[in-house]
């Protein structure tokens, strides 16, 4: 699995303490240093099942400074995958990608359905 983290979240530090606790292997990448390519937002986007607005780090201060909530409205899906990938912290985080799904942000009750060995 990727694990697609921000080290300095403290959530994302809950999430990666969960997977080892559960003994789940993955590769960790940090959005920051290296944020999602528009591609792979649209495969994940895809897999996961979820609305696009979940991708979106609504509370980061680059969503805020930007005004992108209001901006959102007027974009296509294109454009905003395009947006997402030009900055890491735009994104919500943490991912996990599997083969069989992607998870976006960490709700423990989602992560151990999603994860049932």
């Amino acid at each position: 699995m990727l694990f697609v983290c921000y080290p300095r979240c403290t959530t994302c530090r809950k999430a990666r303490q969960w997977l080892i606790e559960r003994g789940f292997a993955f590769t960790e990448r940090d959005i920051k240093k290296d944020n999602p390519t528009a591609e792979e937002l649209r495969a994940w986007h895809f897999k996961s099942g979820l609305p696009l607005k979940r991708f979106w780090n609504t509370s980061g201060i680059p969503y805020r400074e930007h005004g992108i909530k209001e901006k959102l409205k007027d974009m296509t899906d294109d454009e905003q995958f395009d947006l997402l990938a030009t900055d890491g912290m735009l994104v919500k985080r943490p991912i996990l990608v599997s083969d069989d799904f992607v998870l976006v942000g960490f709700k423990e009750e989602e992560w151990e359905a999603a994860l049932k060995k």
